[in-house]
């Protein structure tokens, strides 16, 4: 994924973003979104043949009893059904750890990525919310974009449907010593934690073909240890030795990660950094979206600079499939989902599991407790157990068996709130 933005266009992107979803609040407010907010105490009941739990256990024939916006009980003999989700596969609403939501194509058909400032830009921002929601994506980290704010903002009041968002607000981009001395970027981190970032995203590398470092040790270092001080994660776009870096560093998760050494990744796992890569969506989007693509910001300037990312693939691939074979690597579900893959995100299990060997129950298990333990939100989300958020969703098929069966959400429940309801 490329990145080229300023602080300055972000902002404006912002301010118009909460303008428009300021207005949009009262029309979604009258029009059904606050009629499906859970009352408290309100009991619903789902009936299961078959529960995937988030953690790696399948349940049979039960039943999830919830109230208001959480779930309450497991309990087969509850009653009376109000959904009927028997012979579907049930499990918890999906978190990926990497989109770019409110990325989209401008009128004239290219990517605006995170610079628009159009009219249509925050009507475009909602609707990959949607779409997103609908693909059964209930909880999603957002790197890079000041006006991923009131997005988030909108959607946890309930002014507009869509996944729960966290996000970086603006990513501190490495660029060696013009990223200033560490004390400089640990104020940038505070200035991130006062605009409202609920975590910090950090580039400390080019990409697969230019992997230099473009941050310090001593950068990384304060980064990741002011953002701990501050209470929030760090993400970290690394490839080659900044891996390594960003691992010493003591930062949360590491984007993308090739060209990392096995013993790299036995670092990861033994200091418990998460691992953040892409199986193929992101490359296979700008293939298939490459004229909209070609000569913006940051990709190639004719469209025959796009066959090399075809020879990315396989690179991706095998990185996956060498970070499988590491002991207690632990290795999350995250999609780069931006411009031209908004809702497609469920296509990344596909390769993941289709080409890279990964296991189809710890695909699921990436996207649902394993996502929700790398964001802090363990007690709150990716799992289906009482206490926790009922975010549930149900697919047409078994992906332990036909992981094609992503593509089939009929149900999305999130927060207690049914969005999609085509099972029946």
């Amino acid at each position: 994924m490329q990145y080229r933005t300023n602080s300055r266009t972000m902002m404006q992107s912002a301010r118009i973003l909460l303008c428009v979803f300021s207005i949009l609040g009262v029309s979604a407010g009258t029009r059904g979104i606050d009629a499906q907010t859970p009352l408290p105490g309100k009991r619903i009941v789902i009936a299961a043949s078959m529960v995937l739990d988030g953690k790696g256990r399948v349940l049979h024939d039960t039943r999830i009893v919830i109230e208001g916006s959480k779930i309450v009980a497991i309990d087969p003999k509850a009653g009376p059904v109000d959904y009927d989700l028997r012979g579907l596969t049930v499990l918890p609403g999906w978190i990926d750890a990497h989109v770019h939501i409110t990325w989209s194509f401008g009128k004239d058909g290219k990517t605006a990525g995170p610079a628009s400032t159009t009219q249509e830009a925050p009507y475009q921002a909602a609707s990959n919310g949607w779409v997103t929601l609908m693909a059964g994506f209930t909880t999603v980290q957002s790197v890079g974009n000041a006006a991923d704010v009131p997005l988030r903002d909108a959607i946890a009041k309930r002014q507009l449907p869509g996944p729960r968002i966290l996000t970086s607000v603006e990513p501190l981009i490495g660029q060696g010593e013009k990223s200033g001395t560490p004390e400089d970027i640990r104020a940038f981190v505070r200035r991130q934690k006062a605009a409202g970032a609920d975590l910090i995203k950090i580039f400390a590398a080019g990409g697969p073909s230019r992997p230099a470092m473009t941050l310090s040790q001593e950068q990384l270092n304060a980064a990741c240890d002011e953002a701990k001080k501050q209470g929030l994660r760090t993400l970290v776009h690394a490839y080659k030795d900044a891996v390594r870096a960003a691992t010493l560093a003591g930062c949360t998760e590491i984007e993308h990660g090739v060209l990392a050494t096995d013993d790299d990744l036995k670092l990861m796992a033994a200091k418990g950094t998460y691992l953040d890569p892409q199986a193929g969506l992101v490359w296979e989007n700008y293939l298939l979206n490459k004229e909209k693509f070609v000569g913006t910001p940051g990709y190639p300037t004719s469209l025959e600079g796009f066959a090399a990312m075809e020879k990315l693939i396989p690179m991706y691939h095998d990185f996956i499939r060498r970070a499988l074979k590491i002991p207690g690597l632990k290795i999350v579900f995250g999609t780069d989902a931006l411009a031209g893959s908004q809702g497609r995100n469920a296509e990344e299990f596909i390769d993941r599991v289709r080409d890279c060997g990964v296991d189809p129950m710890a695909a699921m298990v990436s996207a649902n407790s394993l996502g929700a333990e790398a964001m802090g939100l363990s007690n709150e989300i990716g799992t289906i157990a009482p206490g926790l958020q009922a975010d549930i969703i149900a697919l047409d098929g078994d992906p332990l068996k036909d992981i094609t069966a992503v593509r089939r959400i009929v149900f999305v429940m999130k927060g207690g709130v049914v969005y999609k309801n085509v099972a029946h």
